[in-house]
């Protein structure tokens, strides 16, 4: 039994306002975005002017506005920073989301904060730390199991965050060099090159291939939609939609699977309000996605990585039986249709790609047929059908009103309990047919047309019998609307951060790179917290030792079938790229956990 009181946030992705718009019309109950920087998204920035449009339009139905600002920092950058988070206070954004400890130092705004992932928050006493800075909400580790996500809610008094779909970084959040130590591109600024999609073989000391050259460090993609009762179960606030740089597509048909999905359990939930109509049915396996996985989430080790390409493969779609010119003949076909899009590996396992011309029946005629043979397995990737329903879909978000109408007043009230009035004190005639005049009034008062707002009844007094002009009416409506819109805004609760009137001790007491350091603010406010800052973030100082270019909960000992709890095995083991880099790999098997290492030498 689901609480009456309990609400859950689905929080969307945002690219640019046009992603934001799609998204809060689609069913979130909040978006994040990107300002124009320190947004950990170097090609995903946004205007204030454009921010603060969509903080008007998602506030109408009460959906929050969230804004990263959750880069790591150089000094040079650190006005910059204090000036940026103003500006999206005084736009009324609801939060940010940090990952750089230097906003501590700031003068800051009492705007809400919320500690990004990249903080690493990945014990119970660094959560609780966070709460006693005050900050409103942790978004916790895509590696968190449930039990472990139901330690934090029932042990710490703080909103929480989970990621529940798309892209899954191979390693903890903020806690990944990779990118940076082969090209100076760091992920703790927004840039990184993504070396884990790239094809690497792993080897043992004696140069031995045990897992030949392939994608050995590319994540499937997230999804936890079979996990959402639990989720609620655990007391979780939000439900995270991984995507910053995805399309309007992307973002439709996503937020509206899961905007399904959670009002399956209860409509009660939402956080947000506005009705939402539309006739599209979502299908989350028709756009991008690396094959699914839900991850950590039950706690068992599975396999969360798809070796063969780090591209969209899309649904198996037959088999193929024989090839005659362009002309491909199928078994266990789906329906395709002209213009569809598909996909298969040829004999080299390169995957390759071309498009339906025309179908008939078990077969279907390609663009080009070169690496196709029998035997060959197809994939479709580009659904034409579905993407023409997607991208004509209309998505209309509404708050119902309802109008009561007297002799001496008209009231107006949403569903969000706001009621507003106008007082009927003109000398208005009696109406000769008040049938007609009672009829006039319910026309006229119901076209809201593209406000926010649908009527959902119009009561009018058994009493009533006034003519009242078209343009009257008319004249009243604007007036109703606009005192509406106004009490709404005016009405809308936001979170606010108090100051914390002590420092509280951070739970570690000496600090090494991995903390991300790339400050004097940020260094200066760990030492009030009773820290050592042994050495700042390798974007700022080249670290000459071996050292962790990668955390990571996938192990590749257990995906080759040499996990050292049932299998021992002293060889030590190595990532090799296609420029004969080895990277050494090194294992904690108490915590199931693998650090990928910078090389001894290359």
């Amino acid at each position: 039994m689901i609480d009456k009181c309990k609400k859950i946030e689905l929080l969307a992705p945002a690219k640019d306002k046009e992603c934001a718009f799609a998204a809060i019309n689609a069913g979130a109950d909040a978006v994040y975005i990107g300002a124009e920087a320190f947004g950990a998204r170097k090609k995903a920035g946004n205007s204030i002017a454009d921010i603060s449009q969509i903080v008007d339009y998602a506030h109408k139905f009460l959906v929050k506005v969230y804004v990263t600002v959750n880069t790591i920092f150089y000094d040079k950058e650190l006005d910059a920073v204090e000036k940026l988070i103003w500006e999206l206070y005084e736009i009324g954004v609801d939060a940010i989301i940090f990952q750089d400890y230097s906003i501590f130092e700031m003068n800051l705004p009492p705007i809400a904060l919320h500690a990004s992932t990249q903080c690493n928050n990945d014990t119970l006493e660094k959560i609780k730390f966070l709460k006693e800075l005050n900050i409103q909400r942790v978004v916790l580790p895509r590696e968190f199991s449930i039990k472990q996500i139901k330690e934090v809610t029932s042990n710490v008094n703080i909103e929480t965050e989970v990621f529940v779909h798309g892209a899954l970084c191979v390693s903890y959040s903020g806690q990944c060099y990779f990118s940076d130590f082969i090209g100076g591109r760091s992920a703790n600024r927004g840039d990184c090159a993504q070396p884990c999609r790239r094809k690497y073989s792993l080897i043992d000391d004696n140069n031995k291939v045990i897992l030949p050259y392939q994608h050995l460090l590319s994540m499937k993609d997230n999804n936890l939609s079979g996990y959402l009762q639990e989720l609620v179960d655990a007391d979780v606030t939000s439900l995270k939609i991984e995507g910053r740089l995805k399309d309007k597509d992307y973002v439709t048909n996503v937020v509206s699977f899961y905007r399904k999905e959670i009002d399956k359990l209860s409509k009660k939930l939402r956080s947000s309000a506005g009705n939402i109509s539309t006739d599209f049915v979502p299908d989350i396996n028709k756009t991008f996605n690396r094959g699914y996985t839900d991850f950590f989430i039950d706690g068992q080790r599975k396999c969360f990585i798809n070796p063969l390409t780090p591209k969209y493969i899309g649904e198996y779609a037959g088999i193929v039986n024989s090839v005659k010119n362009n002309r491909l003949f199928l078994k266990e076909a789906k329906r395709f249709n002209a213009q569809d899009k598909i996909v298969y590996f040829n004999s080299n396992g390169e995957l390759n790609g071309t498009t339906v011309t025309k179908t008939d029946g078990n077969s279907i005629e390609v663009l080009k047929k070169e690496g196709i043979s029998t035997g060959t397995k197809i994939y479709r990737n580009f659904d034409s059908f579905f993407y023409k329903r997607l991208t004509t879909a209309k998505f209309i978000r509404k708050i119902p009103v309802i109008y009561d109408v007297f002799k001496d007043r008209i009231i107006l009230t949403s569903s969000l309990g706001y009621s507003v009035s106008y007082k009927l004190d003109e000398d208005f005639e009696k109406a000769d047919n008040i049938e007609n005049s009672r009829n006039s009034v319910s026309k006229q008062l119901s076209k809201l047309g593209d406000t926010e707002f649908i009527v959902e009844n119009i009561d009018i007094s058994a009493d009533f019998d006034l003519f009242m002009p078209v343009s009257k009416l008319n004249e009243i409506r604007r007036n109703l609307v606009l005192q509406l819109q106004k009490e709404t805004k005016e009405n809308y609760v936001f979170q606010t951060r108090s100051f914390p009137e002590t420092t509280p001790q951070y739970p570690i007491d000496e600090l090494d790179y991995s903390y991300n350091i790339s400050n004097s603010q940020a260094k200066y406010f760990y030492e009030k917290c009773g820290c050592v800052v042994k050495e700042p973030s390798p974007e700022c100082k080249k670290i000459e030792r071996q050292y962790s270019l990668m955390k990571t909960k996938h192990c590749l000992r257990d995906f080759a079938g040499i996990c050292l709890k049932s299998n021992p095995d002293s060889r030590k083991l190595f990532l090799k790229d296609e420029f004969g880099n080895k990277f050494p790999l090194s294992f904690d098997c108490k915590n199931c956990v693998m650090y990928v290492k910078s090389p001894t030498c290359k």
